[in-house]
């Protein structure tokens, strides 16, 4: 397959971090956010197996921020999402799944209360400023919405808690997962959280000073290399085998949080107000026709850039797979779908054809780690 480069420009933006991960031999890009999201540093698999070992350091700052502040802050990151955030605390964070009118999925963020009228939202790939917009507009809210300059980097695996203490103290090793707090660097400080995108540990930096991020950055891989660290992304083996569901590939605006697994984060039973809780509880009633379950396929390898319909033995579509890739711990291509209800139960087989061949495959649960 040729291989084409990407045309940078103001609205397919780089990051602080790009020059250096360029230097560092970054091989592929992804899109996410109107922004460049490195996808691969050679291969995938030997990214997979230096991440689950050691340390890595990613350009994530295509992970942008919703900014909203003012008086009714809290009452429209409440109308937006359908988990309940009455008794959320400041310097935390909340996966909190963002809800249309219909019930539908707009995103799936991380949150995190700045204070009590101040929030971030850490959003996956889609433009919730302009839904937060449009929903402030038409409550007559009280609040200011931005994108501020927030550029974040992780630094994940098992040895990121040694390199993390190492540069920034024994503090930051007390924090617990989704607990956010400010740790100073050269002067500057920066908000950092446990969390990331990854099963294997490790921290984001929310970087607000691009100078002190870049040379945080720098200092990283200086004083890292007791740890073997080296850059990455966002593995695509690790996230799939860990169930890290991802917006626009494993769902997206046309599915609802009961089909996509994420009912513990829906309060249908408390008083808070959220767009399409009504439709929700309707959903509930009735029961999903399709939820998301995992797969895996007796194949060795896998190109799958687009979604594929999954068949039974009388050809019938009984579902989607939405993402895969091939698993050395599984030794087979494992998966990401949609399944209808006929065929969601664990064990269930199927067919896919791909490149004109028929392979066979089974259901599973989610995650498969």
């Amino acid at each position: 397959m040729k291989n084409f480069s990407i045309a940078k420009s103001r609205r397919l933006r780089s990051t602080p971090y790009t020059s250096r991960i360029e230097k560092q031999g970054v091989t592929a890009y992804t899109i996410y956010n109107h922004m460049l999201l490195p996808a691969a540093f050679g291969s995938i698999e030997n990214s997979y197996k230096h991440l689950k070992e050691n340390v890595q350091v990613w350009d994530v700052a295509a992970e942008r921020q919703v900014e909203i502040s003012g008086k009714d802050s809290a009452k429209l990151v409440q109308l937006m999402t359908c988990r309940d955030l009455s008794k959320s605390k400041i310097g935390r964070c909340y996966y909190c799944p963002i809800i249309d009118n219909s019930g539908n999925l707009v995103n799936d963020p991380v949150i995190l209360k700045l204070d009590e009228n101040k929030w971030w939202i850490s959003i996956a790939d889609s433009d919730v400023i302009f839904f937060a917009k449009g929903l402030a507009a038409g409550n007559n809210f009280d609040v200011k919405i931005i994108e501020p300059v927030v550029d974040i980097m992780a630094v994940q695996g098992p040895k990121s808690f040694a390199l993390m203490e190492k540069v920034f103290g024994k503090k930051i090793t007390e924090l617990k997962f989704f607990g956010f707090d400010y740790f100073d660097f050269e002067e500057t400080k920066h908000l950092i959280a446990r969390s990331g995108w990854s099963k294997q540990g490790g921290y984001e930096v929310y970087v607000q000073n691009t100078v002190s991020g870049q040379k945080l950055y720098d200092h990283l891989f200086e004083v890292g290399k007791e740890f073997h660290v080296s850059p990455g992304c966002p593995n695509l083996i690790e996230r799939i085998e860990n169930a890290l569901l991802s917006y626009g590939n494993d769902f997206d605006n046309n599915d609802n949080p009961f089909e996509c697994g994420f009912d513990k984060y829906v309060s249908l039973d408390s008083d808070i107000n959220f767009l399409g809780k009504e439709k929700l509880k309707q959903i509930k009633s009735k029961g999903v026709q399709k939820k998301i379950m995992g797969v895996k396929i007796d194949i060795k390898e896998i190109n799958l850039t687009g979604s594929k319909n999954l068949y039974d033995e009388n050809n019938n579509i009984i579902g989607e797979l939405r993402s895969a890739t091939y698993s050395p711990h599984f030794q087979k291509v494992i998966g990401i779908a949609m399944m209808q209800k006929s065929h969601w139960e664990v064990s269930q087989s199927f067919e896919i054809q791909i490149n004109n061949n028929t392979f066979n495959g089974k259901v599973c649960d989610l995650p498969f780690i």
